[in-house]
């Protein structure tokens, strides 16, 4: 006959195994981390080929890296152009995020009430600095795979020189001009560590 010590025992035999593989689970679940590949696996390939567009930072320098690719095409001129051009706006693409982080920071900084800077003025702000820094962007190399034709381009925009074009922007709101420019590189390092 059983008694209750008897069930409660059978039950905990019973229950330890299915709680275990739950916490294990549980876990397992909340310290797995995304991990996203960035190698494209092209062999032959400069690194900056395979591991794409990026924030680059080092003891020298913070730059942008923007890598554009252009499919075999008829005219190898036009196949070069494109690819450029497709490396200047990943360069615009990343550039623009930067700038939306920074403004976030600078909104949450400055306020509400009177203090509070217009979010569609800061929009338009980003949109016009981000084109007036694409003109310090530069084609510093360029890949042809020749098993598929295809041609990669990476350009290159230096923090330094975004931050030259934000000193010297005019039609700025000069408080958000004064937080980029006095947090640009720890803003920099904040996105470039995501």
């Amino acid at each position: 006959m059983y008694t209750s010590r008897h069930t409660s025992r059978y039950l905990s035999q019973r229950l330890n195994p299915l709680i275990l593989a739950i916490l294990s689970m549980l876990i397992f679940a909340c310290s797995s981390k995304t991990v996203v590949e960035s190698d494209l696996g092209i062999s032959g390939a400069p690194d900056w080929v395979n591991e794409g567009t990026q924030y680059l930072s080092d003891n020298k320098a913070r730059l942008f890296h923007g890598v554009g690719e252009a499919p075999a095409m008829g005219d190898a001129s036009l196949q070069k152009s494109t690819a450029d051009n497709r490396a200047r706006a990943e360069v615009a693409r990343i550039l623009s995020s930067y700038l939306e982080v920074a403004s976030q920071d600078y909104t949450a900084s400055s306020g509400t009430g009177k203090d509070a800077v217009s979010q569609q003025s800061i929009s338009r702000e980003i949109k016009n600095l981000t084109k007036m820094n694409l003109s310090g962007a530069k084609i510093i190399g360029r890949w042809k795979d020749e098993k598929s034709g295809t041609i990669y381009s990476i350009a290159e925009l230096d923090m330094k020189y975004v931050k030259k074009v934000m000193q010297t922007a005019k039609d700025m709101n000069q408080d958000l001009q004064r937080y980029i420019n006095n947090n640009a590189d720890n803003i920099f390092d904040k996105v470039s560590s995501k």
